[in-house]
C-alpha cells in the first residue's frame, strides 16, 4: 500500500511538473502578445495564468513538504504546508485582481489601440493551455486545498481566455477599443470573487476553527447524553488537515461507572468519529467529581489567566 501510495504521490508531482512547465511557457507568449498587440486584457489574463503557475509551484513544494513524518519541534508532522500555501496563493491571487482594477481604470481614462488578431490568436492558445492544466490537476484537485484551488483558477483562466477572444473579435469587427478594459474588469472581478470566496477555508484552519460541518453544540449535547457520562467540557474540536478533524475535552464520568471508564472514553470516541467525522480525540478523564472548580469550567474553549466568572459558557476572553 505504501509502494503504490510513494507511486501515485511520485506520478502527481510530474504532473505538477508539467502543468507548471505548459503555464510559465504561456505566461510569456501572452505577456509578449499583449505588449505587442496592446491589449491590457490579454496581460490581465498572463498575470492570472503567472499567478497559477506560481501557486503550482508553490503547492508542489507545500505537497512535498507535506509528506514528511512528524518529529520533536514538529510533533503534528508538516500536513499543513499545503494550508500555507493556499493562503499565499490566494493572498497574492487578491493583490493581482485589486492591480488590474487599476490598469482598466486607468485604460478608461486613457485609451490605447489594441491588435485584434494578434490578441486572438495568443487568447486561442492559452485557452487550450488552460484546458490541458486542468486535466493534469483534476485528479490532485480531490486531495489538496492548494491543488484544488489551481484546478479552479485554471478552468477560470479557460474562461478569462473565452473573454480575450470575445474582445478581440470585437474589436477586429466593429473597433471597439472600450471592450478591452472592460473585459480585464471581468477578468479581475472573478479572480477577487474566487480568492475571498476561497480564502477563508484557510485562514480558518490556520486558526484552529472548529470545520464548518461540525456543530460543537450539538456533539456536545450528544456525547452528554452517554450513559456513565456526568458532564463534559473544555471542548476544543479542529482540523489538523484536510482530511482529519480532531477534538479534546474533558469528561466527567460518573459515580458507579469508574469501572467502565474505558468503556465511556472508546464510545464517545466511536460516536464523534462516525457520527461527526471526528477521526482523533484525545480525552482526559476525572472519576465521579470534575477537577475543575464547580461553575468554573467553560464547556467550549479553556480558561485563560483571567477569571472566567463573566465569560459565560461558550468561547473563552482573551
Amino acid at each position: 500500500m505504501a509502494h503504490h501510495h510513494h507511486h501515485g504521490s511520485e506520478a502527481g508531482d510530474r504532473r505538477m511538473i508539467w502543468a507548471i512547465g505548459v503555464n510559465l511557457a504561456l505566461t510569456f507568449a501572452q505577456i509578449a502578445g499583449g505588449i505587442l498587440s496592446g491589449s491590457l486584457s490579454l496581460i490581465a489574463d498572463a498575470l492570472h495564468n503567472f499567478s497559477d503557475a506560481a501557486s503550482l509551484v508553490i503547492a508542489a513544494f507545500a505537497r512535498r513538504i507535506a509528506r514528511r513524518p512528524s518529529d520533536a519541534t514538529m510533533t503534528f508532522g508538516y500536513v499543513r504546508a499545503e494550508v500555507v500555501a493556499a493562503l499565499i496563493n490566494y493572498t497574492t491571487l487578491i493583490v493581482i485582481g485589486l492591480y488590474l482594477i487599476y490598469e482598466a481604470v486607468m485604460r478608461f481614462i486613457t485609451p490605447e489601440p489594441v491588435e485584434g488578431w494578434i490578441v486572438v490568436g495568443v487568447a486561442v492558445v492559452a485557452l487550450l493551455v488552460d484546458l490541458v492544466t486542468a486535466i493534469l490537476t483534476y485528479t490532485m484537485s480531490k486531495e489538496s486545498m492548494n491543488i484544488r484551488a489551481a484546478f479552479v483558477h485554471n478552468v477560470a483562466d479557460a474562461l478569462g481566455s473565452v473573454g480575450v477572444i470575445i474582445a478581440g473579435t470585437l474589436i477586429l469587427l466593429y473597433d471597439w477599443q472600450i471592450v478591452d478594459p472592460i473585459v480585464t474588469l471581468a477578468i479581475a472581478g472573478y479572480i477577487l470573487w474566487q480568492a475571498f470566496t476561497e480564502i477563508g477555508g484557510a485562514i480558518r484552519m490556520l486558526m484552529l476553527g472548529t470545520p464548518p460541518e461540525v456543530d460543537v453544540t450539538q456533539l456536545i449535547d450528544r456525547l452528554c447524553g452517554i450513559e456513565g457520562v456526568a458532564d463534559i467540557h473544555h471542548v476544543h474540536v479542529f482540523a489538523i488537515d484536510e482530511r482529519l478533524t480532531a477534538m479534546e475535552a474533558h469528561v466527567v464520568v460518573a459515580e458507579g461507572h469508574g469501572e467502565t471508564a474505558d468503556a465511556v472514553r472508546n464510545r464517545l470516541k466511536q460516536i464523534a468519529d462516525a457520527e461527526f467525522g471526528i477521526a482523533h480525540s484525545t480525552l482526559e478523564l476525572t472519576i465521579g467529581r470534575s477537577c475543575c472548580e464547580a461553575g468554573e469550567a467553560k464547556v467550549i474553549g479553556h480558561r485563560t489567566g483571567r477569571s472566567a466568572g463573566a465569560d459565560g459558557a461558550n468561547g473563552h476572553r482573551h
